[in-house]
């Protein structure tokens, strides 16, 4: 490579990376170097909608990290599949758009970190997006660079599942980002012409003929270079070499919940003792990094379906069908493989004095077991229960001092009694749900069969299987208390130079995907880096 000096450097091209890289770049004055471990996203494994079916099980564009045994899911290692390629986990993920809920933020803010309230990141939610199907709508946007749609081809089924929230109380809502968050409804998405709308795809690709946007890809970041307690560049190894880049500016650390706890570690920054043990030396103590690991842990029944209409399957109908589609969807853009799966949503509620909903149910038209890894024949359908607002806190260590090694992640998955309530009322909710007189024509037998009145079935049930949700945040949190990684600006408290601009950002995890919110993140990030250069 020719240039290795840059105004800025932004590692991880992610959610939150490629919007940095994008947006700061828009300024010719200044230079921008965004780094990617993993490689392009010309795949059909990422642009086709229906990808994901590969992409996630197989380890595909994904790191394929595994959790430490969970105490409380029966010493069981979770799956933690997150993005490695351009676009990161937005190029693997189900393209469901939601914000979350305006409590999440209005608490951020309450706690003390002013400018996150939901009225101050509302702005940048809507500079976002590109949302045709909410015109004059002064909470969404249509201008923006993701574009965010409904399901072009939506099955049938979902009518069924719709049908029978309504028959067991929840209201179905005309936009679950509008005013009020509870209700069902048909998925939004984030796709564009029948293919995905990743952060790549709307942030990235159409500005990579920038002469100031260098973008390196199959290059993996060994450490942060910190002299003191200032960030003066990034050493990656890339074709074998190991290449020094100076930033002049600021270095942005998006490389997501995982990895960018351990890449502040790996460069001195962390917990001292932590860092003492594996010989790392200290640029920095910092105790907050990699602790406050939250994720939504989702609990998942089967069902067999009467018939394969509407539903994706292991049939020979099923497969013929699949080559059917793939042409349609190579030449046109059309068709059944624009789906997410994921096709429906509801936002419950459980309990009365809840101040938004407990629990999240997104309706899967197949049998998705253990992430896909676990195939069943014939056709059916799936709903994950996944907890909103987990009391379980988690945390990322380095499992030695080579930047290769995998972190020892755990989420310490129901470490609180509470969540167990929770999962345990919101798998009674679901099962009502799917029980219910809307899927008399086409509900098959259970592939797991459960006791909606037998709890500790239901217990066991969810210590068994449950698993992630795919939405880690936390391990580097904004707040001002001795536990905070980043200040309310994002830099990186006690240091100079550096800002992390990701999911681990969040003091708590919000209610509902991570994708958008990572996103709007971001937007206001550049906002802030443009304004103090102002």
């Amino acid at each position: 490579m020719n240039n290795t000096t840059f105004d800025y450097i932004v590692i991880g091209a992610g959610s939150g990376g490629c919007v940095m890289a994008s947006r700061l770049s828009e300024d010719k004055n200044v230079s921008v170097c965004l780094i990617e471990a993993g490689k392009s996203d010309n795949s059909a494994f990422v642009q086709m909608p229906a990808g994901i079916a590969a992409s996630v099980p197989y380890g595909i564009n994904s790191w394929h990290y595994n959790t430490v045994p969970q105490k409380a899911l029966n010493n069981r290692c979770g799956f933690v599949p997150r993005g490695k390629v351009l676009g990161g986990s937005s190029s693997t993920n189900a393209m469901v758009y939601i914000r979350g809920n305006k409590y999440d933020y209005d608490q951020w803010a309450a706690n003390g970190n002013t400018g996150w309230d939901f009225e101050s990141l509302l702005p940048y939610f809507i500079k976002a997006e590109n949302n045709k199907a909410f015109v004059n709508n002064d909470l969404h946007g249509t201008q923006g660079l993701l574009h965010v749609q409904e399901l072009s081809n939506p099955s049938d089924v979902n009518l069924c599942f719709l049908g029978a929230c309504a028959e067991q109380g929840v209201n179905l809502s005309d936009d679950i980002n509008g005013k009020e968050q509870s209700g069902a409804r048909l998925s939004q998405v984030t796709q564009h012409n029948g293919e995905r709308c990743s952060a790549a795809k709307a942030y990235l690709t159409p500005y990579l003929n920038r002469p100031n946007l260098t973008v390196l890809t199959n290059s993996h970041v060994n450490k942060i270079n910190i002299k003191n307690k200032t960030a003066k560049g990034v050493q990656i190894e890339r074709n074998n070499q190991v290449i020094d880049l100076l930033a002049k500016k600021e270095v942005i650390l998006s490389a997501g919940a995982i990895n960018s706890p351990q890449i502040l570690m790996l460069s001195g920054i962390g917990p001292k003792e932590h860092l003492n043990a594996h010989s790392i030396k200290v640029e920095h103590g910092l105790d907050g990094v990699g602790a406050n690991l939250q994720d939504h842990l989702t609990v998942v029944p089967l069902y067999k379906s009467k018939t394969s209409k509407g539903t994706f399957g292991v049939s020979p109908l099923g497969i013929a069908s699949i080559f059917k589609e793939c042409v349609n969807w190579f030449t046109k853009r059309e068709g059944r493989l624009t789906s997410n799966f994921a096709e429906s949503h509801a936002f419950i509620k459980l309990f009365k004095d809840s101040p938004a909903p407990d629990v999240q149910l997104e309706f899967v038209i197949g049998l998705v077991d253990d992430h896909s890894r676990k195939l069943h024949t014939g056709h059916g359908y799936s709903t994950h229960s996944s907890i909103m607002r987990p009391k379980s806190r988690g945390t990322i260590t380095l499992a030695d001092n080579n930047p290769r090694s995998a972190p020892l992640i755990d989420p310490n998955y129901l470490s609180h009694p509470d969540d167990l309530t929770v999962m345990l009322a919101g798998l009674k909710k679901t099962l009502a749900i799917m029980q219910s007189k809307a899927f008399d024509n086409i509900r098959g037998k259970m592939v797991y069969p459960l006791d909606i009145n037998n709890d500790e079935q239901l217990i066991e049930f969810i210590r068994q299987t449950a698993d992630t949700e795919y939405h880690p945040v936390g391990t580097c949190k904004m707040g001002q208390d001795p536990m905070a990684v980043v200040d309310t600006n994002l830099r990186v408290h006690g240091m100079s130079n550096l800002r992390v601009v990701d999911a681990s950002i969040m003091p708590s995890i919000i209610t509902g995907n991570t994708n958008a919110p990572v996103i709007a993140i971001a937007e206001k990030a550049a906002d802030l880096i443009k304004r103090a250069n102002v």
